[in-house]
């Protein structure tokens, strides 16, 4: 079987060597030693200046939306995984979509500003498959507006743009460490912010807005990352190089292998420094996307239609008119990308939707 992604796993010894260490130190949560070992390690490797690990990347959502989202209005892309706009509910506030540019995918800037009104509190957008979105522009909106800025990052650890970090654009930017992901934690996420006072409001909000034992600075919920789950990214972190270039491996093979007569694919927005995270093709109808997914199935490869489907056509999401977004939605599908994947495998897989 060829899954579309693979969780990597270090070696056995290495994760068992931080657990004798959890069990020497009795102590398995609460900004444990080996929370604040990856932490430290995770801002130096990222180039961030604030960093807040978290049990899941759902949560930094949540939170964010909490402190800014003031259950307004929040524009947002219906190109993106359903955690997006579902935490826009979830904290009382209302999604309004803004379509995607039909070769990037991010939310279009230049339609953000028709949506804006006096309810609007927030903009909420994802880099979507690790393509940043147009920070610039989207920066220079939020500032006319008054707005905050949250990017849904959940697919960009190791992206940067410009040579900064893409976690450094926005008011708050959230990541997921999900088994699934590039850099994992079995399950897990982070907020990344610059200012302090915010990063200070983010801190205690995901620890049931403890001030002390027995003060509260406010509202908080219990987001924190667990020293299992730390375990797992101090032993995950160090493999990153290899990773990253694996999966660069495959993506050259299906850009040099494909027939792109038949099909395209994501457009890299200048000066990214991508992360290889996904591999979406873009059929040119449903019905020949729904074929090749069949005939790979049945050779039991199993990519996935991912986003699939907008997010506007969700049963509880008033009606949008997000034309590309739902264009496109009908018509991606992500192929397999991980380290293990071999020349052997790769070729099946190109061989099978190569075929006429």
């Amino acid at each position: 079987m060829i899954p579309v992604t693979k969780t990597f796993f270090p070696p056995l010894e290495e994760y068992q060597s931080r657990l004798e260490r959890i069990w020497k130190n009795q102590w398995l949560t609460n900004n444990g030693e080996l929370l604040k070992e990856l932490s430290l390690k995770l801002k130096n490797y990222l180039g961030v200046k604030n960093i807040i690990p978290t049990t899941n990347g759902t949560l930094p959502i949540q939170i964010a939306l909490k402190v800014f989202g003031k259950e307004g209005e929040i524009i947002t892309t219906p190109f993106s995984y359903v955690a997006t706009s579902a935490s826009i509910i979830w904290e009382n506030c209302k999604p309004v979509f803004v379509d995607i540019h039909p070769d990037y995918l991010t939310i279009d800037e230049s339609k953000i500003e028709e949506a804006i009104t006096k309810r609007t509190t927030a903009i909420l957008a994802t880099h979507v498959y690790g393509n940043p979105c147009n920070v610039k522009a989207i920066e220079s909106i939020a500032n006319r507006y008054n707005l905050k800025v949250i990017y849904d990052a959940a697919h960009c650890f190791g992206v940067t743009f410009e040579g900064k970090s893409i976690f450094n654009f926005g008011d708050v930017s959230t990541c997921s460490f999900h088994a699934t992901k590039i850099f994992h934690t079995g399950e897990g996420g982070a907020l990344f912010c610059q200012n302090e006072e915010t990063y200070s409001e983010l801190h205690y909000r995901h620890n049931f807005g403890h001030k002390g034992k027995e003060k509260y600075f406010g509202l908080g919920i219990n987001a924190k990352m667990s020293e299992l789950q730390a375990a797992m990214g101090l032993c995950v972190l160090p493999y990153m190089d290899y990773i990253f270039s694996e999966r660069k491996r495959v993506c050259e093979y299906y850009d040099r292998y494909l027939d792109f007569s038949k099909l395209s694919t994501i457009k890299i927005r200048q000066g990214t420094e991508w992360n290889y995270s996904y591999y979406p093709v873009i059929f040119s109808s449903e019905s020949s996307l729904l074929e090749v997914k069949k005939r790979l199935e049945s050779q039991k490869i199993f990519p996935r239609r991912y986003f699939f489907p907008s997010l506007e056509q969700l049963p509880y999401i008033e009606s949008h008119n997000c034309k590309i977004a739902e264009d496109i939605a009908s018509r991606i599908l992500c192929l397999p990308i991980y380290a293990e994947l071999t020349e052997l495998q790769l070729s099946k897989i190109v061989d099978s939707i190569n075929h006429d």
